[in-house]
Order: C-alpha cells, then structure tokens, then sequence
C-alpha cells in the first residue's frame, strides 16, 4: 500500500489503515515536512536513518536547519491497540493546512501527510 485517504475524527485521530499496523507497531512520529505538509515516520525509521542523518558538524548550517525543521513541533506516539488510531497535534494540522480530509502517500520509507482536495 502506497496511498490512502482517511477523515480525522473529532479528536484529531488518524486511523491507519490495517495493512499498515505492523509497518508502524514500533509506534510513529510526526514532523513538519520539507514543505506545508507532514512526514509520518515509523519510530524504528527515525532511529535508524533519520536521526543519524541529522547528526552532522555542529557548524554546518544546512543541518542546523534540517534538525529545526523537524524537530520543531515534533511528536511521538503509539497507534492505539483496538484502532489503529495515532492523534496528529492541533498545531502540525494548523502548519499543513489540514482539516479533517487527509491524503497519505509513500516517500520512501515514511509517508507524506497533506490535506485532501
């Protein structure tokens, strides 16, 4: 599965859909993206590719930017266990410009997250 459309309920909640449980049992985290959209991440994906890239020289201002980027507003959570359900914070659907209509598509190995339409 590389695409899918979902609604976020009244709570914020993002039910992934259930080919995808497995893929993100490690639990997920949210970011900004490199433009007015979201990266999902596995957090077994964080571990290992991002955070070591954004281990650069201390004195490189293009790693200083991408660790501002995403880490700014970052969250982590697990999917909850009956749903498969994670909640995106109020303040990362504000910065993508999301209401309830989703559009998830793989990049790889996180996803892009965006507002539907």
């Amino acid at each position: 599965m590389d695409y899918f459309e979902r609604k976020l309920d009244d709570k914020r909640r993002l039910t992934i859909p259930t080919e995808l449980r497995s893929e993100l049992s490690s639990g997920v985290v949210i970011t900004r993206g490199f433009g007015t959209y979201l990266h999902l991440y596995s957090v077994k994906v964080w571990d290992e590719q991002v955070e070591p890239a954004l281990n650069g020289s201390i004195l490189d201002e293009e790693t200083a930017e991408l660790n501002v980027k995403f880490r700014m507003g970052k969250t982590q959570a697990d999917l909850d266990e009956k749903q498969g359900r994670v909640t995106i914070e109020q303040h990362l659907l504000d910065w993508a410009g999301i209401g309830r209509d989703i559009v998830a598509v793989r990049a790889g190995a996180y996803w892009r997250v965006s507002a539907a339409g």
